[in-house]
Formats: C-alpha cells, structure tokens, sequence
C-alpha cells in the first residue's frame, strides 16, 4: 500500500537521480523537499541511501477562542478611549513608541490565506500561493486576523498593527477547510524562504489524533497499529521540522521562523492542567510563543497557553480585523505569534540599516530585549519563557 511521504535532502546530481521521486520539490541553496506517493519498497530503498523519509501527517491551525470584547464598529457597546487609538497588545510590545515600523522587511504568513481586497491591505505587495488546492482567498478569518495583527492598516480608528510599515509580503496558504499537511507546510517554509521571507510566521500545530483516526477509518488500520504507526510519523515530523529549521539556521542564515505554542492548557479548570508547547513550535530552531492576558494586577499567562514557550506575547482578546474588514477580537497564542513576528520586524528593520540580516542573531535580539517588568507577581518562567518581546525604542 502506497502512502504519501516527505523526502527531504541535499540537492546534489546524485541524489536527484532517484527514480522514485518525480513529484512536487523546492530547493533553498542546495536543499530539496520532494513529496511522492511511496510503498515500502520504495522507503527500504531511500534508507539505504540515508535519505530522510517522514509520512506526511496532519496539520491543523491553533483554534482560536471568540472574546467578548467591545470594539468600535460593532454592535457592542462603545469601548474606551484606550482601545479606540490602539490595540492593548501594540502597546504591550510597545510598537506604539517604537522609532521602527518594519520598512524593508519581508514577513511571511503561514496560515489560511488572507482576504487580500480588504483596506487594511492597501498600498501592501502581497505575494500569495495556494498549498491546499482550495484557492488563495481566506474562508476561515484566521489567517486575516493573524496578518493584521502583523502589518494591517488602522481599522475604523483603531491600531492593530505591529509593524505596519511592511510593504512586501508572503502570504502562504497552508491551511483549508479540511486542515493541512506536513509536507504542504514544510514546502510553504521552502518557499518563503526562497522569496526573501526574512520572518516567518505560524500559527498551526500537528494534528495526532487526526493521524490515528485516519489511519483507522480510512485506511483500515487496527486502532493499536494505527496508533503505533502515528507515534512514529510524529517522531520523525518532529525530526524533519528539527533538519529543516536547522538547516536555515545554516543555509538560509536571514531567517527567523516563529510560532504559536498552542492552546490545550486549561488551567482554569485544574492549575496542574498544562500541555508542553506543540509541534512545530516546540522544534529547536522555531522561537515558540505564549500568550498573556491583562488583569488588574498585571498580566498573567493565559489559561489556555501551553507552557514552555520560549517567549510569550499579547494573546487574550486581541483585535485584529475581521473576513468583512470590521474589527473582531480573538484569543489565543495563535494571536500572539503574530506580536512577536511584528516586534521580529521591527528589530529586522533596525538591524538591516547597520548590515547583512542573520537569523539566529534576529531570535536572538528579539528573546535578549524581553521584558517581565509588566507580570503580576508569581508568575513562572516555565509558563512565559524568558518574557514578553519588546519592540525596539531607538
């Protein structure tokens, strides 16, 4: 029985002269990803060449949760004068007093696409591609919301953008009504890296459950096997997530890829009920995300926020726009992955004026300028990471 798999290699003459590996590919420098239907012969023959396989497994994006909070040009009631100038999660980074807007910066967004005719996207060099097979258009809201947080334009008044002077952007659909794919992110990375993506951001997670079920109902597995089967797809997902952010931290030295951590924790229902970061945002070499929320005392880690992050950022009711270009406000680290991604652009900016770009030295400023001066007391490493990113004062 053939199943679909994920090559990923050097791109040398020898190693694309396997016959086996005719499908879809994207080199970055000398690396290739080829995705192709495989039987087991076929996966005995690449292990011998110690060429890394992996199933590709489902993906699906970091679900927000609705807040219930009043937003100018909604039928709630009016909000404050505070939300009315400026989104509390651009001022929490402090982007609002940030010298820095993101000029010159090329972000990439990997999520359910965006509704690229809104006003929040005017005067914006957007460069999108499908992944799915479903088209480019947003039908979710996810990805638009995530993008506005990132770079939009002022809505009914209001600032929702971290570095709204980015003016040339990569929007990569990955996600579709039916979800995702590992190989369809992996190859979304590829690409944005090949166009100049200097931040790369994700707010998506794998989908293990999804994977069991599928191998049962679909594909006639016994539950044992399946589940069996699926452990080993995780692992080496998470193996071939690792090779690939590693080898950009190499090859594609320019880079930063950021991502949500997830939002399985419930520590309002039990304390001790936290989930570890998920992948891809738990690899090494992704800056993983948390999210914090504002309460009379400071801010706090969200409830719902995986622990483990390696920094945290604003993610509990925060506006951004919605699918019919009116504000809508969502919670989730999949709302404060894009924060860091924009306060990413805003230190990418200051960082291009003084020479080449590197990476790891744009994930290394990002978590050294953290900060935990706003955290209510008691708060643990372990829920926040090293802090909350800090835009850049000068």
């Amino acid at each position: 029985m053939k199943a679909r798999y994920i090559i990923l290699r050097d791109s040398g003459p020898a190693a694309r002269s396997s016959p086996q590996v005719r499908s879809f590919s994207r080199t970055a420098s000398s690396l290739t990803i080829d995705v192709e239907e495989l039987a087991p012969r076929d996966l005995a023959s690449l292990a011998e060449k110690k060429i890394f396989v992996a199933p590709a497994m489902p993906m699906r994006l970091i679900a927000p949760f609705a807040a219930p909070l009043a937003v100018p040009g909604s039928d709630d009631t009016p909000p404050s004068e505070e939300t009315e100038a400026c989104a509390w999660g651009v001022q929490a980074v402090k982007a609002d007093t940030s010298p820095f807007t993101g000029a010159g910066v090329t972000v990439a967004v990997l999520d359910s696409g965006i509704v690229r005719s809104l006003p929040v996207f005017d005067d914006i060099d957007v460069i999108e591609k499908d992944f799915t097979g479903e088209g480019v258009v947003d039908v979710d809201g996810h990805g638009t919301h995530c993008a506005g947080t990132i770079f939009g334009h002022d809505v009914s008044g209001t600032r929702i953008a971290v570095a709204p002077g980015v003016k040339r952007v990569l929007i990569g659909k990955v996600l579709s009504t039916e979800g995702a794919a590992s190989d369809q992110i992996a190859n979304a990375i590829m690409w944005a890296v090949d166009n100049g993506a200097h931040v790369i951001s994700m707010s998506l997670g794998m989908d293990f459950p999804g994977f069991v079920k599928q191998l049962v109902e679909e594909d006639g597995y016994p539950p044992e096997l399946a589940t069996s089967h699926a452990l080993e797809g995780y692992r080496t997902n998470l193996l071939l997530f690792e090779r690939l952010a590693s080898y950009l931290r190499v090859k594609a030295r320019s880079t930063l890829l950021v991502a949500a951590a997830g939002n399985e924790s419930r520590r309002d229902i039990d304390p001790r009920f936290q989930i570890a970061v998920s992948p891809p945002a738990v690899v090494e070499g992704i800056l993983s995300v948390g999210a914090v929320g504002r309460h009379d005392d400071g801010l706090r880690v969200a409830n719902f926020s995986n622990y483990g992050p390696k920094v945290s950022a604003p993610g509990v009711e925060i506006m951004s726009v919605a699918l019919d270009g009116k504000l809508q406000a969502l919670s989730g680290t999949s709302m404060a992955a894009p924060h860091v991604a924009g306060v990413a652009a805003l230190w990418a900016e200051k960082m291009l004026k003084k020479g080449p770009l590197g990476g790891t030295q744009l994930e290394a400023r990002v978590v050294g300028q953290t900060s935990t001066d706003e955290m209510a007391a008691g708060y643990s490493a372990s829920d926040i990471g090293e802090g909350i990113v800090q835009a850049p004062q000068m």
